[in-house]
């Protein structure tokens, strides 16, 4: 007996004998990729089985009618031949229930058994006129257009291969970190601070309906918040809360960024999965990022998600294929498979900004590489010289780049080395780190945090007026701190925090999505996340 699945562990594979004792029964396989395993081939003996799913096509013949019926649970369709007398009512996108004799197909045929058809049951009916209308039809449909009608586009192959990708790499995230003693919480969405500093937040209109009293006068409601409220673009913060508590804290939520940018690597709502952890070791902190990635790729090629992920690569019409992916080398077989292999190959590159500035402006200088930004301290890396960096020093291997200009971090990053005793020298670059990717580039970003009450308050200070600069000539009272940071007194909660004591910590950010799109092969940011929010669109 020949059995071949990769979708069961092979310690349930059932032995001959067992097979033939389920011959003589109708087996309900639980979903078409179920199905699709099932490879008696050397048995004589009929086998009854019985499946539901959505009719992808139907091709229709004098004698016999030839119909493909998908389910979601894999990218390939299980073949059904069915009697003309069975057709009636069928038409693509109906949902069907079919039992029948599960028979060795004719040689040369794709897959090596086929469904022939007793009984058929169309269980939700699917109206032909309307299906001609279908928007999205077998001819070249753009990423683009599909992004349009989010809600039909799950029901593509591609699609639902991701969402199961995207299930499972959810469950194995979670089983890492119970057991590896991580409490999982949660965190808010509306937020009183924008944890990065940067602006781009979503600001929440806490202003009530206008109404009318009786007389028809326009009465309007007072305000829901009384201070200003966003989306959140963090859970950092409020992990730390948590963290004073628990040694080891972990979650995975939405964030939200309001980026006018259309490129693609950004959308304006994506998930993160965040840490914050008791350390005082910024190199403790890269350990775990990496081997939580690459735990996460060993899980994931114990199913069937790399060959599904190359067969729909190769199968997708090639000039819709360039939507989905960046170049051609990921199309391949080798180009896939040897992106998750090289994941799992010996420590990660570690370099310092410091370093990777040197190698960048050497490359500039000598006219060796092109950029169109020329390398600087203050100018920070740009997305041409991260691609560079993740190329040449990871050697297709992610690179992790360490201890950058503290001037370009937020306030609460810890320094990158001890301040100097009896003096108020203070580094000029930040304890942090960004995990680059090839392709995708920035997919995680961790730092120490500032556990120190007077330094957290200096910094929050000089971030506030725009004086980092100058943290190594000034120092700052208590009663300054408060001046400056004015309109941020939302904060003070998180100065709680070290304020009544607190432990050296740090933690991370990974960015879920685009480690998905590196892991696919998927170009565009967008085409991994079921609805995509991003400037000037929000379907759905």
């Amino acid at each position: 007996m020949s059995w071949r699945s990769s979708c069961f562990p092979r310690r349930l594979q059932p032995n001959k004998s067992i097979w033939r004792a389920l011959s003589t029964t109708r087996i309900h396989p639980p979903n078409i990729a179920s199905a699709l395993a099932l490879r008696p081939s050397d048995d004589p003996e009929d086998v009854t089985i019985q499946v539901s799913g959505t009719v992808r096509t139907i091709r229709k013949q004098k004698q016999r009618a030839f119909l493909q019926l998908g389910d979601g649970s894999t990218v390939h369709n299980l073949q059904a031949v069915l009697d003309p007398g069975h057709t009636q009512g069928l038409s693509t996108g109906a949902f069907v229930e079919i039992q029948g004799l599960w028979r060795l197909a004719p040689p040369g045929k794709e897959q090596s058994h086929e469904l022939h058809a007793q009984h058929v049951t169309v269980i939700g009916a699917a109206d032909p006129e309307r299906v001609k209308r279908y928007p999205i039809q077998k001819k070249f449909q753009t990423a683009e257009f599909l992004r349009s009608i989010p809600h039909l586009r799950l029901r593509l192959p591609i699609h639902a291969l991701l969402a199961r990708l995207r299930s499972e790499s959810e469950f194995l995230l979670a089983q890492y970190f119970r057991n590896r003693g991580f409490l999982r919480v949660q965190s808010p969405v509306i937020t009183s601070s924008d944890c990065e500093g940067a602006g781009q937040v979503f600001s929440l209109n806490a202003g009530g309906p206008v109404s009318k009293d009786c007389g028809g006068r326009l009465l309007e409601e007072p305000f829901f918040f009384p201070q200003p409220k966003y989306l959140t673009v963090s859970s950092q913060l409020h992990l730390e809360a948590y963290m004073q508590e628990h040694p080891k804290v972990w979650t995975f939520s939405p964030t939200f960024r309001a980026e006018r940018s259309d490129t693609p690597r950004h959308v304006s709502e994506f998930w993160m999965l965040e840490v914050e952890m008791r350390t005082q070791s910024l190199q403790a902190i890269m350990d775990l990022v990496e081997d939580i990635i690459k735990s996460l790729v060993q899980g994931l090629q114990q199913g069937s998600f790399l060959e599904e992920l190359i067969t729909m690569k190769l199968s997708i019409n090639k000039s819709q294929t360039e939507e989905f992916v960046e170049n051609d080398e990921a199309l391949t077989d080798d180009g896939l498979s040897n992106r998750w292999a090289t994941l799992n190959e010996g420590p990660w590159p570690r370099i310092t900004y410091k370093e990777a500035l040197c190698l960048l402006q050497e490359r500039f200088t000598s006219g060796k590489s092109r950029f169109f930004h020329e390398p600087t301290w203050e100018s920070g890396l740009q997305l041409e010289h991260e691609k560079y960096i993740a190329a040449v020093v990871g050697d297709g291997r992610p690179v992790f780049v360490t201890d950058y200009p503290r001037m370009s971090k937020p306030f609460y990053m810890l320094p990158s080395a001890p301040e100097h005793s009896g003096s108020a020298t203070v580094s000029n670059t930040a304890a942090c780190f960004d995990l680059l990717f090839p392709d995708v580039c920035e997919v995680v970003g961790g730092s120490l945090r500032e556990h120190r009450l007077d330094k957290l308050e200096t910094s929050m200070a000089y971030l506030g007026t725009g004086a980092i600069g100058n943290l190594s000539r000034q120092t700052v009272g208590p009663n300054e701190v408060s001046a400056a940071t004015k309109g941020g007194e939302t904060l003070d909660w998180y100065i709680d925090l070290r304020r009544f004591g607190s432990v050296p910590h740090g933690g991370f950010g990974l960015g879920f999505d685009r480690l998905l799109c590196y892991l696919t092969g998927v170009h565009n940011i967008k085409d991994v996340i079921p609805w995509p929010r991003f400037y000037g669109r929000c379907d759905g």
